[in-house]
């Protein structure tokens, strides 16, 4: 089954499949073929953890993939949950907040095994306040506004 009649249920999918119906035709074209716009696909990537991919791309991962983090815990069930939907429906992205998720997870891991990470080390304020003192003296202003307005507005609801 062809991605015309597999996506057929969904309205608007494959509307500039009718090159008549661009934008763009009659003057659209295929670029000449000149040296160094044009390769050959790589040779598939072996797979040696789950990799997580698009139900646009007919269930074909990409020649070539990252798999240094692969899906585990809560934020794996998250991310398997969201590629269940097509990547232009918001509960796609809104569930891949696994992504931050998953750095409380590694904080909880090291600390589970008595190493107490330098978040703001990896945060890189080093390199910040040698490059850009400004922005992370703003960026500190900021927080201690705002960590004194919500205090505030607490102590008045508290009366």
């Amino acid at each position: 089954m062809d991605n015309k009649e597999r996506f057929a249920h969904i309205p608007g999918w494959g509307a500039d499949l009718n090159p008549a119906d661009r934008p763009a035709y009659p003057k659209e074209r295929m670029p000449a073929r000149l040296p160094g716009l044009h390769w050959d696909e790589p040779g598939q990537q072996e797979t040696s953890v789950e990799v997580l991919c698009s139900t646009e791309r007919d269930s074909k991962i990409t020649p070539v993939f990252g798999s240094t983090v692969p899906p585990s815990g809560l934020s794996g069930v998250m991310r398997r949950l969201a590629f269940k939907y097509s990547e232009n429906d918001l509960r796609h992205w809104m569930i891949l907040l696994a992504d931050r998720t998953n750095v409380v997870e590694g904080v909880a891991s090291d600390l589970m095994r008595g190493h107490v990470p330098n978040v703001l080390g990896e945060m890189g304020i080093g390199a910040a306040w040698k490059h850009d003192r400004a922005g992370v003296l703003r960026k500190v202003a900021v927080g201690a506004a705002v960590t004194a307005a919500v205090l505030l507005l607490r102590k008045r609801s508290r009366r």
